[in-house]
C-alpha cells in the first residue's frame, strides 16, 4: 500500500468550475440515488469540481457509477447557483457505486488521495469555497476508520508538504446535481475546462493507475 503516498496535483488555470454556473439547467434527476444493489457498495468523495471526480471515478475497473451532487450541507434539494455561492454547507461530490470484489473501498481511498491537492483548505486550484472542499463521506464505521487511518499514515510520513485538511464527515444524504452535469467531461470533452483542467488530471491518473482502468471506451459514455 506504499504506492498511495504519491499525489498527483491537479492542473493550475484560471478557468474554473464555477464559471459555468450560469449555464441554463435541466430538471434534476431522481434525489434518490440507488446505492444499495445486491453485491455493490457505496463511495462518497469530494474532490473540488466533481466533473474531475466524476471522470476520474468512471474509468476504474469495477465501479458501476457515477453520480455527481451535493452533500455534507444543510438545505434541501440545492441547485448548483446556489452551492456555488458557497452558503448551503454542501461539497460538490461524486457518490460512486462499485464492486468490492474487484475493487476494493482501499483502492477507491488511494485513488483519492492521489487524484487532488487534500492540502488546500477549500481550494482546488483556482476553485475555491467550501463547496471545493477535500472530503470524505463515510458510510459505516469501517469507511470512516479506514479514511482516519489514512489520513493519518499520509501526515506522519509527510507524504505532502503540508499538513492534510481533508474532513471525514458523516453521509447523511446525497443531492445529485442537474442533469447537464453528469457525464461532463465524456460529453464535453473540448470543452476548455475539460481541456485544461480534466484531461491532463486524466492523463496522470491513467499513467499511475494503468492496471485498474476499464478496458477504452468500456462503460463510460453511456452513463447518465
Amino acid at each position: 500500500m506504499l504506492n498511495y503516498l504519491w499525489c498527483l496535483l491537479g492542473a493550475c488555470t484560471m478557468i474554473s468550475c464555477a464559471e459555468h454556473k450560469n449555464q441554463t439547467t435541466t430538471n434534476m434527476i431522481e434525489a434518490n440515488y440507488a446505492s444499495t444493489e445486491s453485491g455493490y457498495d457505496t463511495a462518497t468523495f469530494g474532490t473540488g469540481c466533481f466533473w474531475c471526480t466524476e471522470a476520474i471515478f468512471q474509468r476504474l475497473k469495477g465501479v458501476e457509477k457515477v453520480v455527481s451532487g451535493y452533500t455534507g450541507g444543510f438545505v434541501n434539494n440545492p441547485t448548483y447557483e446556489e452551492v456555488c455561492k458557497g452558503t448551503t454547507g454542501h461539497a460538490e461530490a461524486c457518490q460512486i457505486l462499485y464492486n468490492p470484489d474487484v475493487i476494493s473501498y482501499d483502492e477507491l481511498l488511494s485513488v483519492f488521495w492521489k487524484t487532488h491537492d487534500p492540502t488546500t483548505l477549500n481550494r482546488q486550484g483556482n476553485d475555491i469555497g467550501t463547496q471545493y472542499r477535500s472530503a470524505i463521506f463515510y458510510h459505516n464505521a469501517e469507511q470512516k476508520a479506514k479514511a482516519e487511518y489514512y489520513l493519518k499514515k499520509l501526515d506522519s510520513s509527510h507524504a505532502y508538504d503540508a499538513p492534510i485538511v481533508t474532513t471525514i464527515e458523516p453521509y447523511k444524504i446525497f443531492f445529485p446535481a442537474e442533469a447537464y452535469h453528469q457525464n461532463y467531461y465524456n460529453k464535453n470533452g473540448n470543452q476548455m475546462y475539460c481541456r485544461y483542467v480534466i484531461q491532463p488530471k486524466l492523463e496522470k491518473f491513467e499513467q499511475v493507475f494503468k492496471d485498474k482502468l476499464k478496458p477504452a471506451n468500456t462503460g463510460i459514455a453511456s452513463e447518465h
